[in-house]
């Protein structure tokens, strides 16, 4: 049986190299493996591909999907980009920092890159083209920016990890606030800084009177995060049950609200919606099943073992493991880079006294990075999709917001507190 674990690496990076979808690799490489090998019968393939999304918290990925097109396409994007233009837009370099602090925002309710790139890509990108920021800044900004929706709760990739390990999704989303605020404030930072560089201005401040009605027609999209996070963390409902509440939220503002959500539209969002849900979940259970042959073969405790024994650091583990994680993020989708490392990672973190929450943090991190890195970088081709500008313009613009993410995934890795604090405030302690 040892060598089962080496004929599935070897056959999924066949099939990887051959340019088949991540997750046929995954699939074909273990009924290949099982077929070859015959270790077991092919039926317990479908039957672990059926018990993979058997877990109740998977099920706040399709309503926090659907949540989150039914508010892009309810308004609420627009008028979160309108009220940080109307406080921030005057300052120099404001137009950027207002597209970064609407992309924070929106993380908090979609839980998504891709979905963040879009709903704010789609209006700011033209916007600051017109206002003299060069196109592959303003659309590499945008790229990267969007990739704070999996680190801002709520968090697909937190939700995939805390399956995965068996971690609580609460904390989880919790220990991301700390680095979400983190890595937002060193985006603002850097956009400042090239403002200035570059001589831009601010432009008039808008009165006050009108400042206080944009915040009032924003205030249904603003109120979404708080409802969702604080009901999570005030124990009044689950994550999975947050997620549902968000959907019948969602519906209501775009309706009833603002409006601009019709009855006609739904369907139409509903298909759109049900084709990322089915791509993510179809990604993910093929990488349960991949995960499933590792740990039967018991190649996690193995390589716990090894390190164990050769008396390795807490702080040479975490540096290995982000540069794994980095080239791992180049070429995988998040969900199924975490659920195929995260259980062969989990035993050694726990031996080495690493908190799991903390490292929950660090491997989506390492996965937002690999967001905007060829060739696999999701967010570098919808970047390259709404703006027209080739994979290669929009990974030149976002260049230098990757070197502040590996900055801020060191410190991040390095100072657990800025994960942790959040967590110990509400909970005192993790365990």
């Amino acid at each position: 049986m040892e060598s089962l674990g080496l004929t599935l690496f070897v056959i999924f990076f066949v099939y990887l190299v051959l340019g088949m979808p991540l997750a046929i690799c995954l699939g074909l490489s273990v009924i290949t493996t099982f077929w070859y090998h015959d270790a077991l019968p092919l039926m317990a393939v479908a039957q672990k591909l059926y018990n993979g999304l058997d877990h109740f918290a998977l099920m706040a990925i399709p309503f926090f999907i659907l949540a989150s097109n039914l508010m892009s396409s309810g308004g609420v994007s627009k008028r979160l980009i309108d009220l940080c233009n109307a406080f921030v837009g005057h300052y120099r370099g404001g137009l950027a920092v207002a597209a970064i602090i609407s992309c924070m925002f929106f993380a908090a309710i979609s839980g998504s890159s891709p979905s963040t790139v879009v709903a704010i890509g789609t209006i700011m990108i033209p916007a600051m083209i017109a206002s003299g920021y060069s196109d592959k800044y303003s659309v590499g900004l945008l790229g990267s920016a969007g990739s704070l929706g999996i680190l801002i709760p709520p968090s697909i990739p937190m939700i995939v990890y805390g399956v995965a390990t068996d971690q609580s999704v609460g904390k989880l989303f919790m220990a991301g606030v700390g680095p979400g605020l983190f890595m937002g404030t060193l985006f603002i930072i850097t956009a400042v800084v090239y403002a200035r560089v570059k001589g831009f201005r601010g432009g008039e401040p808008m009165p006050w009177k009108d400042r206080l009605v944009l915040l009032w027609k924003a205030l249904p999209g603003l109120f979404m995060p708080f409802l969702i996070l604080g009901g999570i963390y005030g124990g009044i409902f689950t994550p999975t049950e947050a997620a549902a509440v968000a959907v019948f939220y969602s519906l209501a503002v775009g309706l009833f609200v603002y409006k601009d959500l019709k009855f006609r539209d739904i369907p139409q969002v509903f298909v759109r919606s049900a084709i990322m849900m089915a791509m993510i979940l179809f990604i993910i259970t093929n990488a349960m099943l991949f995960a499933f042959i590792l740990t039967t073969e018991g190649i996690p405790a193995a390589i716990a073992a090894f390190i164990i024994e050769h008396a390795v650091t807490p702080w040479v583990f975490l540096l290995f493991v982000n540069v794994l994680l980095y080239f791992v993020g180049d070429f995988m989708e998040p969900s199924a880079a975490i659920l195929i490392l995260a259980p062969l990672f989990l035993p050694i973190v726990m031996k080495l006294g690493i908190d799991p929450i903390h490292f929950g943090i660090i491997m989506t991190v390492n996965m937002e990075i690999g967001m905007i890195t060829p060739p696999v970088g999701l967010n570098l081709f919808v970047a390259s999709g709404i703006s027209g500008l080739s994979l290669w313009d929009v990974f030149k613009g976002a260049a230098p917001f990757m070197v502040i993410m590996l900055i801020a995934l060191f410190v991040v890795t390095y100072i657990p507190i800025i994960s942790l604090w959040f967590p110990k405030l509400l909970y005192g302690v993790l365990f």
